[in-house]
């Protein structure tokens, strides 16, 4: 047997095994000791028969009262069925397919059971229950009818299951490759040195451990090895990565405190604190002799725009080497038309008075500002022309969206790549702008400055982990005289009272938006559709029995580019009252007089979602409202809504919305290429610090891997499997 030995090959499978494993994404060997248990049984779930219900999963000590083979009434399907009692009651077992349990578990046995409970003409019964032959009960189980002897407890691995699959084929099956002597072959990627540093079990150990525990501590001890396993080999990934983008020269731009507050005391507010503090962290990343790489986290509404907008200001007016007449080139990505269009009439107002060209490239067409018709404003123009112009270095500044890396865009001087809404884009895509310019230096390439920004907000631990090969910054500061938006959870009863605030709003000459979940009404024939507000509907029904006086207007992802355009602009200017969408609107759309915003089931969307949504709202000095919709009556959702009313920042919320919910819900292995167990790891600060201090000091010393030749094999694979954005 070996590692990539295929599981059907030394084991016999019928055909819905297969299946499911094939389901599971499990070929061979490695990948069953790699599928961990999500949980364990033990005498912690223990139960008396009296106490059970319908969905329990308990453990249960037990004698066998009765026991036959019989088949099923319809399908004829081998079975057994027993019946249990412990002294508090009596529930029957039934084993489908499985008749042989008769002979191994004959008449006034003893034996522990784990099951779920379910019902049937309203009798509870125990369904398929793995089972372990005891010669006496345990102590503290059912009455004085079993004796008082304590019984070691059995900790039983529980995995995620497929139909034809279940935990205790998991578990044997293991159990045999343990016995094949496959594990004294493995070699472990963790250095011994780290393995005593951290007090963390070898490979061999942590396997056994994590799949036959014979104690908790054993468990916890193998979760807590391979939890730091991968979450150091992403640390790893991303250590490496930036030391080899800094080992490559790039533009050093150099200016001083007096050039940069010529620039800054045009902008029509007072800047925070924080925006001057990320300004200076950007200028001194400039004036070195490698590229920056740097990720600018700012909540929703902390002005982002300006610092990104100043860092393009000593990029632009910062010539070539030996091109005194030429600029330094920005390419500014993002991930909608709205916001690319938004962010391009900013730039405008914020570089008019340094007659230079700005462009914007999207798949709907090409501006350039300004026009040779009009100086104050932008014109249209071909796409070829845009792109022949940014080759020759005539535009400085072009704002785009994915249009950007396409092949077809070349920079004669790309010195600065921003990317906005960071999580937006995958490695691959950011890498690939970075790559936009092949200038030379010594027969280096030389590499632009990179500066990622994100207002969703990131739990610091996850920062540390994902954008590992990123510096960086936080801005933790609001605009002067902003005021905290107001917060409500609105439950049914609360609506109308809710819609009369709102209508005061509106008669104030305020605007409002609307959130919905989805964009037209379920099919109704569908049984699993699910009944949540639709944009279309909704627009209907308020404008029928709500608010029949105010205009309203619909925004989704559906639409052409030149609708949306249309619907945001009659928006903007105010011709629209109410804008009932989707979460299109979450990046980005910038509506100052906008200061009222609805979430509509509000549960089906994610805490750092809503935050976003809500941010839509915080865009001026007006004081503003969300209003957070909800039908959900559990305790568990309202708790995790009604942290977005206490939550100082989304930094506080993100950390939150982390610890609140379990691994099962993180989704880490969807959203981020890291499995649940290193989601888990990401809440311990402690350990994501201790592994990021070892890999960095792993790549100080060895860039390339070259002396670690495991580690740098184990790095591949992470770099090859994860996405991580």
């Amino acid at each position: 047997m070996e590692l990539k030995s295929t599981i059907e090959s030394q084991f016999r499978l019928n055909p819905l095994q297969n299946k499911a494993l094939k389901k599971i994404g499990l070929k061979n060997i490695e990948d069953l000791l790699f599928y961990f248990p999500t949980r364990y049984g033990d005498t912690t779930d223990l139960k008396n028969i009296k106490d059970l219900k319908v969905g329990d999963k308990p453990i249960i000590y037990a004698k066998v009262k009765s026991i036959k083979t019989s088949k099923a009434y319809i399908k004829k399907v081998p079975m057994t069925e027993a019946v249990l009692e412990d002294g508090t009651g009596t529930i029957k077992a039934i084993w489908f397919s499985q008749p042989y349990i008769a002979k191994m578990l004959p008449v006034g046995s003893s034996a522990k059971f784990q099951g779920t409970i379910n019902e049937r003409n309203k009798q509870l019964y125990i369904a398929n229950p793995e089972y372990k032959n005891l010669g006496k009960i345990p102590l503290a189980t059912g009455n004085s009818l079993f004796s008082q002897e304590v019984i070691d407890s059995f900790i039983y691995p529980v995995y995620p299951e497929s139909k034809g699959i279940t935990s205790k084929w998991f578990y044997h099956t293991i159990l045999k490759i343990f016995k094949s002597g496959i594990l004294d072959k493995m070699k472990d990627p963790l250095p011994k040195t780290i393995l005593k540093k951290y007090n963390l079990p070898s490979l061999k150990t942590a396997l056994i451990w994590v799949h036959s525990p014979q104690k908790k501590s054993d468990a916890q001890s193998a979760a807590k090895r391979f939890a730091f396993e991968e979450i150091f080999f992403i640390q790893l990934s991303r250590a490496k990565q930036k030391k080899e983008y800094q080992s490559h020269p790039s533009f050093q731009i150099k200016k001083t405190k007096k050039h940069m507050d010529e620039f800054i005391k045009l902008f029509p507010f007072k800047p925070t604190e924080s925006q001057m503090k990320s300004i200076q962290q950007i200028l001194d990343d400039f004036a070195k002799d490698h590229a920056m790489s740097r990720l600018l986290e700012g909540d929703v509404g902390s002005g982002k725009t300006a610092v990104a907008a100043s860092a393009i200001y000593a990029i632009t007016t910062t010539a070539p080497k030996n091109q005194p007449s030429a600029k330094l080139q920005t390419a500014y990505m993002v991930p909608t038309e709205i916001l690319a269009k938004q962010h391009f009439e900013s730039f405008i107002q914020y570089f008019s008075h340094l007659n230079i060209n700005i462009g914007l490239i999207t798949s709907s067409g090409c501006r350039k500002f300004p026009s040779k018709v009009d100086p104050t404003g932008w014109t249209k123009i071909s796409r070829a022309q845009l792109l022949k112009w940014t080759a020759n270095g005539e535009i400085p500044i072009l704002i785009g969206t994915h249009s950007l890396i396409s092949k077809s865009v070349i920079f004669k001087n790309l010195a600065f790549v921003i990317i906005d809404e960071q999580h937006r884009f995958g490695l691959m895509q950011r890498q690939g702008l970075a790559q936009k310019t092949d200038i030379r230096s010594e027969n280096k390439k030389i590499m632009p400055h990179l500066l990622s920004m994100t207002a969703t907000p990131i739990p610091r631990t996850l920062a540390l982990t994902i954008y590992g090969d990123l510096d960086l910054t936080l801005l933790d500061q609001m605009p002067h005289g902003r005021k905290p938006i107001i917060t409500e959870i609105i439950t049914p009863d609360k609506r109308e009272k809710t819609y009369e605030k709102i209508r005061t709003e509106l008669q104030e000459d305020r605007q409002a938006y609307v959130i919905c979940p989805r964009i037209e009404e379920p099919d109704p024939d569908k049984a699993t559709a699910l009944q949540v507000k639709s944009v279309q509907a909704e627009a209907q029904r308020l404008k029928r029995d709500v608010f029949k006086e105010y205009k309203i207007g619909i925004l989704h992802s559906k639409m052409k580019p030149a609708e949306k355009e249309k619907i945001m602009d009659d928006f903007s200017s105010g011709k629209t009252n109410i804008l009932v969408a989707t979460s299109v609107i979450e990046v980005g759309v910038n509506v100052p007089n906008a200061t009222i915003i609805i979430l509509e089931g509000a549960e089906r969307f994610g805490l750092a979602q809503l935050h976003q949504l809500r941010g839509r709202v915080i865009r001026s000095n007006h004081q503003a409202f969300c209003y957070i919709f909800s039908e959900t009556k559990t305790k568990k959702t309202l708790d995790r809504l009604n942290a977005l009313k206490t939550a100082k920042d989304g930094f506080e919320l993100a950390e939150f919305d982390l610890t609140l919910r379990g691994a099962g819900e993180l989704t880490g292995r969807k959203q981020w290429g890291i499995s649940d167990l290193g989601m888990e790891a990401i809440k311990n600060i402690k350990m994501v610090e201790a592994s990021r201090h070892e890999a960095q000091k792993i790549i100080g010393g060895d860039p390339d891997l070259q002396k670690h030749p495991l580690i740098k094999q184990k790095v591949s694979h992470v770099e090859k499997f994860t996405h991580f954005e």
